[in-house]
């Protein structure tokens, strides 16, 4: 009877450790309903050779307790890869990746997904096979400067703050009161309508919102893949890696007993491409 009631109660313990990992697991992983969507337009100046200023549009998405954000090419082509990605076994053993006929993937250097909350900042980028993510502090040492402007018709107070090696100024609105902002940007009372470096460089500006009112019963769209399961690393411990993928991108694919459609020395032409611009990038932080 003793022996039967200590069984008794471990199958109640495993089935009560089973039930609360499932509900943990429901809840880090649940999809935030959509409480508000922001489109940025991007003009940057990457290469000093040139004063050509590169554009591409961002979308951010508002959730329950943080934000989402990333390029709307890269979400693009998340759509597109899930709906027309093709592999074929090789005799070999290998495996061959190509896409349906007649599909092109939306391409961009800005792949990254960028999570703002409370708490910190998490930026999320595919490196070869794998996830990568790092965890930064909020911005604290925001400036308010007692100056205002009308951007877009929307009435804004000014900001300034030194970030990365760049000195920026941003231009918020506390009639939109969420703390967030483009690419790593956030801690403000209302949402940067529009930042940009001293230099001129880069700049975001909002060119488009969705209120929360026409958003009811949605949910944020950044496929989970984009930021579940990641392996946590640092700052200068991902641009390496991201560096090492780039430099060997013919042989990791290999390593996994994939081949490359177009042919691996496309790849390693794109690496001495890259090699030699690489003393002209100006990129958007100065400083890890």
């Amino acid at each position: 009877m003793k022996t039967s009631l200590i069984h008794y109660h471990k199958k109640l313990l495993q089935i009560l450790i089973l039930f609360c990992s499932v509900l943990f697991y429901a809840q880090s992983h649940k999809q935030d309903s959509l409480h508000g969507e922001f489109t940025y337009q991007l003009k940057a100046k990457f290469d000093t050779r040139t004063d050509y200023r590169h554009e591409e549009q961002f979308l951010l998405q508002v959730g329950d307790n943080r934000s989402f954000f990333a390029s709307t090419i890269s979400l693009k082509g998340d759509s597109v890869m899930a709906n027309s990605g093709t592999s074929t076994n090789n005799a070999d053993g290998s495996i061959t990746l190509g896409w349906k006929k007649g599909v092109a993937i939306p391409k961009t250097g800005l792949s990254f997904t960028i999570i703002q909350s409370n708490e910190n900042i998490q930026y999320f980028r595919l490196v070869g096979m794998s996830l990568l993510t790092y965890k930064e502090p909020v911005i604290k040492n925001w400036k308010l400067v007692n100056e205002t402007k009308v951007i877009n018709t929307i009435n804004c107070k000014k900001a300034e703050v030194t970030f990365k090696g760049r000195n920026w100024i941003a231009w918020y609105s506390s009639e939109i009161p969420l703390p967030y902002g483009p690419y790593k940007f956030s801690g403000l009372p209302g949402l940067i309508i529009k930042i940009t470096d001293d230099k001129g460089d880069f700049d975001f500006e909002l060119i488009k919102s969705i209120s929360e009112s026409k958003l009811k019963g949605k949910l944020i769209s950044f496929k989970k893949s984009r930021y579940i399961d990641a392996i946590e690393t640092t700052q200068p411990k991902l641009k390496q890696a991201l560096r090492n993928a780039n430099a060997n991108a013919a042989g990791v694919l290999a390593s996994y007993g994939t081949t490359i459609i177009k042919g691996q020395e496309m790849v390693r032409q794109r690496e001495k491409e890259r090699e030699e611009n690489k003393k002209y990038e100006n990129p958007i932080e100065l400083e890890d």
